[in-house]
């Protein structure tokens, strides 16, 4: 087993600041659209709840099929570490061809059943039809944000995290500020648009990153967007690998629809608490996956040159990283407690729920960063098998069960999150003891 140099803690940061900040730059913006919303003038909690509910279901379609990217990362990645760039040279674009083909499709089935679909989150009245207001403009920008995920796995396997940052910032900057514009209105030039102001400006700014991300492709990759044939052999394993990870985010989107349809049949009061807190959580977890992404690129490449001795001492230091990271993260939002909750609404009712459960979705943050460090580590190992089963494990055996516990004895939202800890504790938990397993004779 080929030994060599330990990744230093410069090297790592060199690739997870700019991860950190265009991971980051997709919650912000789901931030954002819960601030601005959470604060108009007219049924401000219904525009939160649907928003929320909106929200959720549209990052469930990105993370399902935006697993390609790690898919390709992790494959580009192991050919870099080989040094045979060159027999993957047609295997980009045929999959963003496929994935772009996949969102147009989940754009049509989903905006025609719109209505049904959030029914199944138990939305009714104002807060469905917001819901679906919301969502019809946002399913839009689907093509594009799936185009842009799957052009930043290109970059991240070629250990270039610096182009993906800079096309976060520039959708970042321009959705916040055509939020504020759209939403609010500008009297007398732009009329207000209340939640459909809020699902334009993001379809917009998707569509200003996949012009952004269309432009470096061409110009800073060794790859073209021109689809050629025969298919790549490569590509096989890509679809196998996509699979698993897809078949992994379908459970995490149960978990996701479980909390939402709990939390919305709790009252609307209840889901517009849930909103803020996932939103946090979600921030967070991008925040801390900067270094877990990292650990896929990474180890992606020394698998590809058979550095096993340096994969174990990368997980080592991943793993302290991000704690640090999270404990930051949550000591800040303890300092600023009462003043966070007051950013997203002013309803005295929706606050208490909050601060009671905000505790909550801060004392996890440690165990969520090993679970991401390790999720990081096993995408780059095109681990798709382990990743799949351990999350399918997580949902049915962790989060399911205890959700239905806690409904039980009527926890309510605390039920949600208390379910939530479960499910992180057996995924990282799961993960680390598979790793251990198959790379013990390296440590």
């Amino acid at each position: 087993m080929e030994k060599s140099p330990r990744v230093s803690f410069k090297q790592i940061n060199k690739l997870a600041i700019p991860l950190i900040i265009a991971g980051i730059s997709e919650p912000l913006l789901s931030l954002v659209d819960t601030a601005v919303v959470g604060n108009v003038d007219t049924h401000a909690i219904e525009a939160l709840a649907a928003v929320g509910i909106a929200g959720s279901f549209i990052a469930a379609i990105v993370w399902v099929l935006g697993q390609t990217r790690a898919s390709i990362s992790s494959i580009v990645a192991h050919y870099v570490g080989a040094q045979k760039l060159a027999d993957i040279r047609s295997l980009p674009a045929q999959t963003i061809g496929i994935n772009v083909a996949l969102s147009f499709l989940l754009c049509i089935v989903t905006v025609l059943f719109t209505k049904q679909i959030f029914q199944l989150y138990n939305a009714e009245g104002l807060v469905l039809d917001y819901a679906v207001r919301y969502y019809k403009i946002r399913a839009l920008g689907l093509p594009f944000s799936l185009f842009v995920f799957t052009v930043f796995g290109v970059f991240t396997g070629l250990q270039n995290t610096f182009w993906p940052m800079i096309i976060s910032i520039v959708g970042a900057i321009l959705n916040i500020g055509l939020d504020i514009l759209l939403v609010y209105g500008w009297d007398g030039v732009v009329p207000a648009m209340h939640v459909e102001g809020a699902a334009y400006a993001s379809v917009i700014a998707q569509m200003a990153m996949a012009v952004l991300a269309l432009g470096l492709f061409v110009k800073k990759t060794p790859f073209s967007l021109r689809i050629r044939l025969p298919l790549n052999p490569e590509l096989k394993r890509l679809v196998a690998l996509s699979v698993n990870l897809f078949v992994r985010a379908t459970a995490l989107h149960v978990t996701l629809y479980l909390a939402n349809s709990y939390a919305t049949f709790y009252g609307k009061e209840m889901i517009a608490a849930q909103t803020i807190c996932f939103q946090i959580w979600l921030f967070f977890a991008f925040f801390i996956d900067g270094y877990a992404s990292v650990g896929s690129i990474i180890s992606g490449k020394q698998k590809g040159a058979g550095q096993y001795n340096a994969l174990v001492v990368l997980v080592r230091d991943l793993s302290k990283y991000g704690i640090s990271v999270a404990v930051i993260l949550m000591g800040i939002c303890f300092v600023f407690y009462r003043q966070i909750g007051g950013l997203f609404t002013s309803d005295s009712f929706v606050l208490d729920v909050f601060y009671g459960v905000f505790w909550m979705v801060l004392v996890a943050q440690p165990l969520n960063a090993i679970a991401f460090v390790y999720d990081g580590i096993f995408k780059g190992l095109a681990a798709g098998v382990a990743l799949r089963n351990t999350l399918l494990l997580a949902t049915f055996a962790g989060f399911v069960p205890t959700l239905l516990l806690c409904d039980y004895f009527g926890f309510q939202l605390r039920g949600i999150w208390m379910a939530f800890t479960v499910w992180m504790a057996a995924r990282s938990g799961i993960l680390y003891w598979k790793f251990r397993k198959q790379y013990r004779q390296a440590s």
